[in-house]
């Protein structure tokens, strides 16, 4: 059985690799009240200040604060479209067409657009722009993904000055074992976050894909410098606390992994690395934390 940040994973790759529609047309009006179907999707409203015309998000919608006193319309890939239409919305922002969801919005009248845009980064850009021309402020669209890449090249050029570990960064696994796990590949845009911090994704084979399973004998053949396990990390504070305690122990007590000599193991998790929008600095930020740091956790 996959854990809750295993199948979160799951959900997010799929979601990066939609391939785009073309956005429905509009009679220029810009919308006033907007539904988001998706965390990426509600942190780039709020990010472009539009916070206050979103009248309704995703349960697991979560930042910023204010988000959380919204309605809830459903998940990424249960939006219900009941819930949706009662909230009156002129635009629903989608990141899925799970169960024929597009198809139903059209059904009762609603206007909608897929935001959801590529791969990568540069999927991740083109998401965001493709929000703001939805919401009709493509020029905030434009100045916000401008301002996340200076942020990105500034820490992309101090990176360069830096040694660049080996980083195997995990995103899931089996609760309680080293087994089913889950893995940032190349192609991912948190892969490239690596890249760009400093450091070296192990699993830098393009034939990957963006989240290979790999096994414990995989990680030890990989010979990471740091391990970042995000994954079996519970969703409050003091949950984390533990699990990040056990985690390590569980690294520890792994003879393999005793024997292949890795020592650098951070068992830790932030909200910011599954929501591929504009937080992706603060990704970037914490992965750079850890990469960079040379205590022993």
């Amino acid at each position: 059985m996959m854990t809750t940040t295993t199948s979160r994973w799951a959900v997010l790759a799929g979601l990066l690799a939609v391939a785009a529609s073309p956005l429905p047309a509009a009679d220029g009006t810009p919308p006033r009240r907007i539904v988001s179907t998706a965390p990426s999707i509600t942190e780039t409203l709020f990010a472009l200040g539009l916070g206050d015309r979103v009248v309704g998000v995703s349960q697991y919608c979560r930042h910023p604060d204010a988000v959380r006193a919204l309605p809830k319309v459903g998940s990424l890939l249960r939006p219900d479209v009941e819930t949706i239409a009662r909230l009156g919305p002129d635009l629903v922002l989608t990141g899925t067409r799970a169960d024929g969801f597009e198809g139903r919005l059209r059904a009762v009248g609603l206007r909608f657009a897929n935001a959801e845009r590529g791969t990568g980064l540069a999927g991740v850009y083109e998401t965001m722009q493709a929000i703001a021309d939805a919401a009709a402020v493509p020029d905030r669209g434009r100045a916000l993904v401008a301002d996340i890449q200076g942020r990105l090249a500034v820490l992309k050029a101090a990176g360069q000055r830096l040694p660049h570990p080996r980083v195997l960064l995990i995103v899931g696994r089996r609760p309680g074992t080293l087994s089913d796990i889950v893995a940032v590949g190349r192609r991912a845009y948190l892969g490239e976050l690596i890249d760009l911090v400093g450091g070296t994704n192990v699993l830098d084979d393009p034939s990957l894909p963006e989240y290979p399973r790999i096994s414990l004998e995989t990680v030890i053949r990989s010979r990471p410098d740091v391990v970042i396990d995000t994954g079996d990390m519970g969703e409050d504070a003091p949950e984390r606390e533990r699990q990040a305690i056990a985690n390590r122990a569980l690294w520890r007590a792994d003879p393999l992994v005793s024997a292949s000599g890795i020592r650098r193991i951070h068992a830790a998790t932030a909200d910011a690395l599954v929501v591929p929008g504009p937080r992706v600095v603060d990704a970037a930020e914490w992965l750079r934390s850890l990469i960079h740091d040379d205590r022993v956790p």
